[in-house]
């Protein structure tokens, strides 16, 4: 027996818009009854748990103690850059100048991740 892992919960203050930016991050839908105003919110992986963000009453008050790593599918710094249009702010920077490590992003609501170097950035390095 064990148990399958069905979603990865995020509390927020805006689940609707929260969810929205990691929908643009992870180029994957919200569910489709989801909507603005809605305390409840899932973003749909096409693999693995779904993203689920809840609307709760108080604010985030210290560092994560789980996060989610994302490895782009472009450069890694591409990939920065990106989130940092869409709204991420840069909390810190593990980059070696050889191009390893990652870098931790922070959501609009504070919520930690990293971006970690692409499958590409990996094979650069290596050859």
């Amino acid at each position: 027996m064990f148990s399958v892992v069905q979603n990865v919960a995020i509390d927020c203050s805006d689940a609707y818009e929260l969810a929205r930016f990691w929908s643009e991050v992870t180029g994957c839908p919200l569910h489709p009854q989801d909507g603005p105003g809605d305390r409840e919110t899932q973003v749909m992986l096409p693999e693995g748990p779904v993203l689920y963000f809840n609307q709760v009453p108080e604010p985030k008050t210290v560092k994560n103690r789980i996060h989610l790593c994302l490895r782009p599918t472009t450069s890694r710094e591409e990939e920065i850059e990106r989130l940092l249009r869409l709204g991420a702010t840069l909390v810190t920077d593990l980059r070696e100048p050889d191009g390893a490590g990652w870098a931790v992003l922070a959501d609009p609501e504070g919520n930690e991740f990293c971006v970690l170097r692409s499958e590409s950035d990996r094979a650069a390095m290596s050859s």
